[in-house]
């Protein structure tokens, strides 16, 4: 009973949200030049006393996110953050000299031309995720976790996660899946506006958000702190490689009072890392295998080419992918035909502004519509379809349309997403979904959005690979 009534009241509360920010869409912003933008560019509301500006075009998005990305950059405060035990991540941070530093560190360590050196450790997981996927099928969505984490855990930490149920690793995910599903906008929204409502006792009706936080906040303690540590230790015994954590701490410069400041920076923006990288690639990969399944010419056209490229004595490398074009186009595709932050990750302005003529206020909600952008008809016709030959040119080439709107704005962008990227197109490159299966495919709601577990079939395109046969591949493909 008591479950029935919490869920009840979140949905009166979010209609109660939803009907306020409703009542607010007529009421018109500030244009004191008159407004010249296209109808549905931009969208005003005013919620709760705070305005928010919804941006559903991509050349709005980037004109101001981008071009005064000096004024955009900030975030709003988001009081549950403090709950789950996630302020200190550098994507909810506010703009400030700690979130600067944050930056530089991750931007350092996973800018593009520093992500090649991570190739070969992505190759050897990308195998360990192939021979999960063929010893046990069924649980797929745990081996998508598993290769995802594990990618992140040795690029960040130099930790090298068992292929299968790493403690580390399923813990961490653990408290980002908590995390992820409970902290959906419509939710911080009202415990922003009303952050009393914090001080109400767990047990009440609607407050399920109470009682899964502290859970929530321990895991995200135990991710904040335990891989750090083992980092640091095996960085005195000399037992681990170069790794983001690593080569910072022995960056640090003890002659200066703030060595711990920049210690405690490089273990926050680890954590941040982890969870950001960890929910990318797996959300991606999740739409990528649901694609393949309901789109079994396109499987079978990526099949063939990666066959016609690489052959069937050995399995895809990197230095296949400029003559696997189609897999790229398939990957972006999957980004924009399902993007994984629909919503982005809200700014903030940081002073007053006007845009063609529209007033923004000094502390206004900016919410970058990246939805809306990925299903723009004006340029991704018949968007609901899931089309990569759109990301190709008449020649077979790829276009200059990198779908990198669905990475973030500005100096808010996301600075691992040239690791993401690279990790998500080795997995692709290798995995193998076989026969068509009838169904209807749902998606979780919350922060991020992935399809829920659906039925899959995933077997060797070749009836005579078997374990043996497998890590043979593997060996004379490293």
């Amino acid at each position: 009973m008591s479950d029935f009534l919490t869920s009840r009241l979140e949905v009166v509360l979010a209609a109660f949200a939803i009907s306020l920010a409703l009542r607010s869409y007529f009421a018109k912003p500030k244009a004191p030049h008159g407004g010249k933008l296209p109808p549905g560019d931009v969208v005003y509301t005013q919620l709760f006393g705070q305005d928010n500006i919804v941006i559903n075009s991509e050349r709005v998005a980037r004109d101001l996110l981008e071009h005064r990305s000096h004024n955009y950059s900030d975030r709003p405060d988001i009081a549950t953050n403090e709950l789950f035990g996630i302020d200190y991540t550098t994507a909810f941070m506010r703009y400030s000299s700690r979130w600067r530093l944050q930056r530089k560190i991750l931007h350092q360590s996973f800018r593009q031309d520093a992500v090649p050196c991570f190739r070969p450790m992505q190759v050897t997981k990308s195998h360990e995720f192939l021979l999960n996927l063929l010893e046990d099928p069924l649980d797929y969505p745990k081996h998508l976790e598993a290769y995802s984490g594990s990618v992140i855990m040795s690029a960040v930490y130099s930790y090298d996660a068992a292929r299968r149920g790493d403690h580390m690793v399923e813990r961490a995910t653990m408290g980002l899946d908590i995390i992820l599903k409970e902290m959906r906008p419509e939710v911080a929204a009202i415990f922003s506006a009303f952050p009393f409502l914090l001080r109400l006792p767990s047990w009440l009706p609607g407050m399920r958000l109470k009682r899964v936080s502290p859970l929530a906040k321990k895991l995200s303690i135990e991710n904040l702190e335990n891989p750090f540590a083992y980092t640091e230790h095996g960085l005195a015994a000399g037992s681990v490689s170069s790794c983001m954590v690593a080569d910072h701490l022995m960056e640090l410069d003890h002659s200066y009072g703030d060595s711990a400041w920049q210690k405690k920076a490089v273990k926050e923006s680890a954590a941040t890392a982890f969870g950001a990288g960890t929910e990318t690639t797996a959300a991606v990969l999740m739409n990528f295998l649901l694609v393949m399944i309901l789109y079994p010419d396109i499987q079978q056209k990526a099949h063939q080419l990666v066959d016609s490229v690489v052959g069937p004595k050995r399995l895809p490398t990197f230095h296949d992918r400029p003559s696997l074009p189609y897999i790229d186009a398939i990957l972006r595709e999957c980004m924009r035909w399902r993007p994984v932050f629909p919503l982005a990750i809200m700014h903030a302005a940081v002073e007053s502004d006007i845009y063609e003529g529209y007033y923004i206020p000094k502390g206004a909600t900016v919410t970058p519509n990246v939805w809306a952008m990925c299903h723009n008809e004006d340029k991704y016709a018949n968007a609901s379809e899931f089309n990569p030959d759109r990301f190709l040119n008449p020649d077979g080439t790829l276009t200059d349309d990198t779908v990198s709107f669905v990475w973030g704005f500005g100096r808010r962008i996301c600075p691992g997403r040239h690791l993401a990227e690279a990790s998500i197109w080795s997995a692709m490159a290798k995995d193998e979904t076989g026969k068509e299966i009838e169904f209807e495919p749902h998606w979780h709601g919350g922060l991020t959005v992935r399809p829920m577990p659906f039925p899959c079939s995933i077997t060797p395109r070749n009836a005579d690979i078997d374990i043996t046969t497998l890590q043979h591949l593997i060996r004379v493909s490293i």
